[in-house]
């Protein structure tokens, strides 16, 4: 078999002898014609692809140093298993409008306490089933006083989440408290 230089003869050429029972009769001007409607098409797919999984997820950068990850993909319904990053609105208080201004942000931590765990506290250390989580802070850095977060065992629906970050702002504190369904954005996977 002989190849001619490549280019856009190149098809026309090496076709008929590979599949001769499928050799179109087509003119070699019509090669790139038809190569470039290919490439639309693949890039139709592509697209569509692209645009199904951008309407059932969500980029999300964090500016928080609580997590380590600067980067999230955020999937809206899925349910979050231990040590996944869940993803809520926290309640408003005077606290986070102070801190965080007046806009509803969502925040990011790491869920810690599943339904039906158990959440205990001695002091200022916060325990799930009885294995150390959180240690609550008595005052923020500008020397507000922090309320303690809830305990007991975790309804349907709600998460203890927390982060290891010694200023988290989460689930040990009562400004934020459990995070329930109702505040809940998704489950989170950290990118970059």
């Amino acid at each position: 078999m002989t190849v001619e230089r490549a280019g856009s003869r190149l098809w026309p050429t090496i076709w008929p002898r590979i599949w001769p029972q499928f050799s179109p009769q087509v003119s070699p001007r019509l090669w790139p014609r038809l190569a470039l409607l290919g490439g639309l098409g693949a890039a139709a797919l592509v697209l569509g692809a692209v645009s199904s999984f951008a309407a059932s997820h969500a980029f999300m950068l964090n500016v928080s140093p609580s997590l380590p990850y600067w980067a999230i993909w955020l999937e809206p319904g899925r349910p979050a298993k231990r040590g996944d990053i869940l993803v809520f609105l926290p309640p408003r208080s005077a606290l986070l409008t102070a801190h965080f201004g007046v806009r509803e942000r969502p925040f990011a931590k790491y869920a810690v306490g599943l339904p039906g765990d158990e959440v205990t506290r001695q002091g200022r250390r916060f325990f799930v089933n009885g294995h150390e989580v959180a240690l609550a802070k008595p005052a923020t850095k500008r020397g507000e006083a922090l309320a303690l977060g809830p305990t007991g065992t975790l309804p349907a629906g709600c998460y203890f989440a927390a982060t290891p970050h010694p200023d988290g702002f989460d689930s040990r504190y009562g400004e934020i408290g459990w995070i329930c369904a109702p505040r809940i954005l998704g489950s989170g996977r950290p990118i970059l």
